[in-house]
């Protein structure tokens, strides 16, 4: 029998803390690492391959998981998936809260005692990292990272490709634009524009000399 072939791209710390998740979900489906700069063959009891490899394995069913943090690299990942026809698949921790009328589009991944609560919309290949949360009505587009207790708090919008960093955390009813960044620890206190990294408590822009 030809079980389904499950992949994990991305042998880092992201990926380590993923696989997991899939392998208690899914015990009947053959399971490995992609990576393409990984020099290991095997890690943690499954086999590293590259992509290439990947693609050329034979069960005719194939998905990955993204499991790397870098919201850009996730998004040129997913459209390598797109073109190699591999489906997205996404991982969730039992331990993942979720309340009322959450849309999560696919290829999410929610890493244990992350919280979402009500009324929210996220896009695809979501990364929600350790003790993070989303409150109430948040809108939030493709390929956002939220690292490891990263705190969003009500009626905010974050655009796609956004990167919030390790307990960071956002004011309620804020405007994150595409492709900002917001830095470790930050507290963010006004709208963020597209493609700008902040810092600091309150949070401000990072002045390039």
């Amino acid at each position: 029998m030809v079980t389904a072939l499950l992949g994990v791209y991305g042998a880092g710390g992201c990926g380590r803390g993923i696989m997991p998740l899939l392998r208690d979900k899914h015990a009947n489906a053959d399971l490995k690492f992609v990576d393409d700069v990984s020099e290991l063959n095997d890690l943690n009891g499954h086999s590293v391959l590259t992509f290439d490899e990947f693609v050329k394995e034979g069960q005719a069913d194939k998905f990955m998981c993204l499991a790397v943090a870098s919201p850009i690299s996730r998004r040129k990942l997913f459209r390598k998936c797109q073109l190699a026809d591999v489906s997205l698949i996404g991982a969730q921790a039992p331990s993942v809260i979720m309340m009322d009328a959450v849309e999560v589009n696919e290829g999410a991944c929610l890493s244990p005692y992350v919280t979402i609560t009500s009324n929210i919309q996220i896009g695809l290949c979501f990364h929600a990292n350790l003790y993070s949360y989303v409150e109430h009505d948040c809108v939030i587009g493709d390929f956002v990272t939220l690292a490891p207790g990263a705190k969003v708090n009500g009626n905010v919008t974050i655009g796609d490709d956004v990167y919030i960093g390790a307990g960071a955390i956002i004011r309620q009813g804020l405007t994150i634009g595409r492709g900002a960044v917001v830095g470790m620890g930050a507290v963010v206190t006004r709208d963020v524009p597209p493609g700008v990294t902040v810092v600091g408590n309150p949070a401000r822009p990072i002045v390039k000399v």
